[in-house]
């Protein structure tokens, strides 16, 4: 059994009440580019970056909540007004972020596995 629950959600406004359903937990999420049929994402960085995060999803801290948010197509992604960019100020896909804290690893920091576990075992 999972020490964590993994929630699955499809843009801002499902990943916004994921979060708001899950106040007062020790939330962390991975924002990556929307997957197409064959469950590949637009996004190459995302691509090779999420295997390196489930590898460090073992040291999840006990009760935390780990978000996967598809933040919607390239063309949604690139526009700058879109609400990750301008509410989350995201910069860049893939981003995993402890909420609600400033610690957040930006594209090819998500690919470092020392960086990720590090994010998911340090307060």
């Amino acid at each position: 059994m999972a020490q964590y629950e993994e929630v699955a959600v499809h843009g801002y406004d499902d990943f916004c009440q994921a979060v708001s359903e899950r106040k007062g937990k020790d939330i962390f999420v991975y924002f990556s580019g929307n997957k197409d049929a064959r469950g590949k994402s637009w996004c190459p960085d995302c691509v090779k970056a999420e295997p390196v995060v489930r590898g460090q999803m073992t040291h999840l801290p006990e009760g935390s909540v780990f978000i996967y948010c598809q933040v919607g197509e390239r063309a949604y992604w690139k526009d700058s007004t879109n609400d990750f960019k301008k509410t989350l100020k995201l910069s860049g896909v893939p981003t995993l972020l402890r909420y609600g804290t400033p610690q957040k690893l930006v594209e090819e920091e998500c690919l470092k596995a020392e960086l990720v576990r590090m994010m998911f075992t340090e307060d």
